[in-house]
């Protein structure tokens, strides 16, 4: 079933062309030439535990869940999906499904994606910024972060360099989604 079509998730179908066009503007802001890049997945972002269980009954409906872990203290599910979310050229088929957290977002919907920049975790930050322009990360209302999210059993290390427009955000990584689970799995 064609995740569109589920009656928990029409809001969020509904806010897809609001995200595309904010990821696409965000993109051209930075100078981001996302069309030889790889997003291996797409992330929402909600304000209540009840919006986040919402959605999972829905994903439930169109997609097996891949992962379910506690990352920085609160509940992450990753769903891959049977038809999936298209975003510019991008058809992601794993959505990541955060509960609500500490921070509070100004949109409830789509966040984020998570590009793959394959190698050392230690030179992702680098890579990542020699790919937005100096002009784009200089302007006003653009900002960038660096963390290492970590789940309880991840073996790989997972860094994350995130820009945003604080509407929407572009996170690099240096492994996909699938690599991280797979570390999880190994790991218990």
């Amino acid at each position: 079933m064609n995740w569109q079509a589920i009656n928990e998730l029409t809001d969020i179908a509904g806010d897809l062309p609001r995200f595309s066009t904010a990821l696409t503007d965000l993109a051209a802001r930075l100078g981001l030439d996302i069309a030889p890049l790889h997003a291996d997945h797409i992330s929402l972002r909600c304000h209540q535990n009840a919006t986040a269980e919402r959605w999972r009954k829905g994903f439930e409906q169109c997609g097996e869940l891949l992962s379910e872990n506690i990352i920085n203290g609160r509940p992450i599910c990753l769903f891959r999906l049977h038809e999936p979310v298209c975003v510019a050229h991008w058809r992601f088929h794993i959505v990541e499904l955060p509960w609500p957290g500490e921070k509070r977002y100004p949109h409830e919907g789509w966040e984020h994606i998570e590009i793959v920049l394959p190698g050392a975790p230690e030179t992702l930050n680098a890579r990542a910024l020699a790919l937005l322009s100096d002009e784009g990360l200089a302007q006003p209302g653009i900002a960038v972060k660096t963390s290492s999210p970590k789940g309880e059993n991840e073996r790989l290390p997972n860094p994350t360099l995130a820009v945003t427009d604080k509407i929407v955000t572009i996170k690099f990584h240096p492994f996909t989604i699938e690599e991280i689970v797979e570390s999880e799995r190994q790991g218990r």
